[in-house]
């Protein structure tokens, strides 16, 4: 079926006419909670985080989790990824390029201290300062100061008084609250800076759930989160707090919650694809999820640059079966990629120029595999793709890898990591051998989300350092356009340089597909794919 979805968010379709975002929109998961035991801690699954949590150098899953628990920001995203606004009493403008952003009163930090508009200038100030090298501080590059290579201030930020300041985009940008949501953007207290590092290991937040005292992040194990007695925003906890339990293989978190030792699972293994729905039956879910999976084949790696680079790009491409491996590994939960996004986010389409390389055409692969060899053959040089075992993708890597062999003949195999901070770690000092699982789950709903943080250049998820000025060039326009048409156009133009390039290699969408145990209920699965943990209650 044909597929294309042309609208960016009701908010970027206003132009310049007093664009203003204020109150909370409706949401479908406002219904009245069902009984429950307030105190309750329910237990869910996670993974260690990366980093310290610190909100700007938070941008993978594991930690992505926490942190939102944990703080809150200017707005929040309900289940349908729709904004609604905490901190935030209104965000405004009359230009799209010159917002004022007025908070609520009466927010404070678990520490007590004041949120304030400083809490948020300061805050966004150190995760672009270069110096600090975050890694989401390209999330900043849209406001006026920001640089790349050197410590600069964002001149564009301005505290007006306690509960207002202004912010100054480079250009215009109408749908620029819906990124306010995201980790990046969240408040800190001033005690932060005293000792960043060992904040990050004992952050204080101003969110729905806090840390449950000294010890309560036990690495590579688990963290407790307690409620915070003081949040009184639109995501006040129905449960006492969550125990996050870090897994080293999706099967262990399977059979725990099977068992009645864990509540909530949000990432069913591939064994129980088959079985999973029959025997949870309600307590189950599969619903489409703004996730994007793929590969990456790192730029410094011989034959895997240039034009030969290019050409066997392609022929890897080509030789994958998508359609077979969704359905006998993923039993239908995954959706064959046509993009670099999610059909769950609006201005997706299947309908772009070049999309074919993503087809199965073993014919064609061949004949590019053998364009390549004629410029540098390729010999006995064994093809890989690194992954991480807690992550549950052994079986898709293996599936992959066959078909690659099974049409190319090459000599190619997996590369399992123990842990998904172990596979970052090779991606981060170019330390690759060959290619590496590459997924991506939204962060806010937009499609500039699905392709700045990964592909342009400098952006802190572009581990394998694609650049490409054409592909960079198109996303600032699309960032700056006025409607929503010209938006779409020019993100979808973006995508085509990358199916040409092919830095990462789209694979397929996941659902997101969960079980709980009968000992908790309410239980609903955002636009994201992560649980909405504070409205879950428990027995």
């Amino acid at each position: 079926m044909k597929r294309s979805r042309t609208g960016l968010s009701a908010l970027a379709l206003i132009s310049v006419s007093a664009l203003a975002l204020a109150g909370c929109a409706t949401s479908n998961d406002d219904e009245a909670p069902s009984a429950g035991d307030a105190s309750a801690v329910v237990s869910t699954n996670g993974s260690e985080p990366q980093n310290p949590l610190i909100p700007t150098n938070t941008t993978e899953t594991g930690g992505g989790k926490i942190a939102t628990s944990i703080f809150a920001g200017l707005v929040s995203y309900n289940a349908d990824g729709e904004i609604e606004n905490e901190v935030a009493k209104s965000i405004e403008s009359d230009d799209a390029t010159n917002w004022t952003v007025t908070l609520n009163d009466g927010w404070t930090f678990t520490n007590d201290e004041p949120v304030t508009a400083s809490s948020f200038v300061d805050a966004w100030n150190y995760g672009a300062l270069f110096s600090n090298a975050q890694s989401a501080s390209y999330f900043f590059d849209d406001i006026v100061g920001f640089d790349y290579e050197v410590d600069s201030e964002l001149t564009g930020l301005k505290v007006v008084d306690d509960t207002t300041f202004t912010v100054e985009l480079a250009s215009p940008e109408a749908d620029w609250p819906l990124r306010l949501g995201y980790t990046a953007f969240m408040p800190l207290p001033t005690a932060a800076y005293d000792d960043m590092a060992a904040f990050g290991e004992n952050p204080v937040g101003n969110g729905p759930y806090m840390l449950d005292g000294e010890g309560a992040w036990v690495h590579e194990e688990k963290i407790n989160l307690v409620t915070n007695p003081a949040y009184e925003g639109v995501r006040k906890p129905v449960n006492g707090g969550l125990e996050i339990k870090f897994y080293s293989t999706q099967d262990a978190a399977y059979a725990d919650v099977q068992g009645g030792n864990l509540d909530v699972l949000d990432a069913v293994p591939d064994s129980a694809f088959e079985t999973y729905e029959a025997e949870f039956g309600e307590r189950s879910v599969n619903q489409a999820a703004a996730i994007f999976q793929g590969f990456n084949m790192p730029y410094y790696l011989e034959h895997w640059s240039g034009e030969e680079g290019q050409l066997r790009r392609a022929a890897i491409s080509m030789s994958i079966n998508r359609e077979e491996i969704t359905d006998v590994i993923f039993q239908g939960t995954r959706t064959p990629a046509t993009d670099f996004t999610s059909p769950v986010i609006d201005g997706y389409s299947d309908q772009l120029e070049g999309a074919e390389v993503l087809e199965y055409n073993p014919k064609e692969a061949v004949k590019l595999w053998a364009k390549a060899d004629a410029i540098a053959p390729y010999g006995d040089t064994t093809f890989d793709i690194a992954y991480n075992s807690d992550g549950g993708h052994q079986a898709w890597v293996d599936a992959v890898i066959n078909s690659v062999v099974n049409t190319l003949g090459i000599s190619a195999t997996g590369k399992p990591y123990p842990t998904f901070a172990a596979a970052l770690e090779d991606r981060s000092t170019n330390a690759l051998t060959g290619g590496t699982r590459a997924g991506w789950q939204g962060d806010y709903p937009s499609l500039y989300n699905f392709l700045a943080p990964l592909y342009q250049t400098g952006a802190g998820s572009n581990y394998e350092d694609y650049t490409s000025e054409e592909f960079d060039s198109l996303l600032k326009e699309g960032a700056a356009a006025e409607t929503v048409e010209d938006a779409t156009a020019k993100y979808q133009a973006a995508q085509e340089v990358l199916l040409k390039d092919l830095p990462s290699i789209p694979l397929w969408y996941s659902n997101v597909n969960g079980v709980w145990a009968d000992t908790v209920s309410d239980v609903v699965f955002g636009w994201d794919s992560v649980p909405m943990y504070y409205q879950i209650t428990k027995d």
